[in-house]
């Protein structure tokens, strides 16, 4: 018979291997991840609220290969609209985010930490645009809202902007379309932290622009391109009958697909 002491010691070294192998385990799976380890751990943390407080279902899966550039919109209702987009994408997603959102130091740490863009809200910000372009052109996701703003309104969106059109063109890449419902906000920043929601997460086929490569100096096109996009979005919505407009201009009917 094995005698206390030994059997002690093969428990000991048998919790050593598990241990050990676990950590191997997690050196691997990190290596192989597209995430930093620090990455790593604010996404994991995310999965688990946006499971169990937010209640975020995300049904279907990314349609983007791994090694493919891509750009992703989305309607915008809250703060937290690029947290439930990370359920659905195994990559970062290099969101373009309001410069004083970047410059608030509870902020500024984790949005860089995210691979997060600042941006300026008036116009064009030609610096943001073409870091954005860049990371789509190497492969990369950039995520935006064409709305400009979170939608306190009823309507299904607001109006849209063309930077969208522009950075896709430009980058020669797809622009996939997402609906978020349900998302948590209390009109603060931080207070929809906290808030339970019950979210629902839409993701539709991707938008082939490769027939408009060329066009990229067209402002016609990206007008059209602009409405087309938010049309998208509108259906995922399940509201067919949505007109979109541009922002600061007239109302424009969206091009047929």
């Amino acid at each position: 018979m094995i005698s206390a002491e030994a059997s002690d010691r093969l428990a000991i070294c048998v919790l050593a291997v598990l241990g050990l192998s676990l950590a191997g385990w997690v050196v691997v799976m990190l290596r192989r991840s597209p995430f930093s380890p620090a990455q790593s751990v604010i996404y994991a943390l995310n999965y688990v609220v946006a499971r169990i407080l937010w209640r975020a279902s995300v049904p279907g899966r990314f349609p983007i290969p791994p090694d493919q550039g891509a750009v992703i919109i989305c309607n915008h209702r809250s703060s937290l609209d690029p947290a439930f987009i990370a359920l659905s994408v195994p990559r970062v997603v290099h969101w373009l985010v309001a410069r004083e959102y970047c410059e608030l130091i509870f902020f500024r740490g984790l949005l860089r930490l995210c691979g997060s863009i600042p941006t300026n809200r008036g116009g064009i910000d030609t610096a943001a645009t073409k870091a954005a372009i860049r990371i789509v052109e190497e492969g990369g996701l950039a995520g935006l809202f064409p709305e400009g703003r979170i939608n306190l309104t009823e309507r299904t969106l607001l109006p849209g902007h063309p930077g969208v059109a522009m950075i896709a063109l430009k980058a020669r890449a797809p622009v996939v379309p997402c609906y978020i419902h349900g998302a948590p906000y209390d009109g603060t920043p931080l207070g929809c932290l906290l808030m339970p929601a019950a979210v629902r997460l839409k993701i539709g086929e991707p938008i082939d622009l490769s027939a408009y490569f060329d066009r990229t100096s067209d402002r016609e096109l990206l007008d059209e391109l602009t409405l087309r996009f938010l049309k998208a979005i509108a259906q995922l919505a399940g509201d067919n009958d949505f007109q979109p407009q541009l922002a600061g201009r007239n109302s424009k009917a969206p091009p047929e697909s």
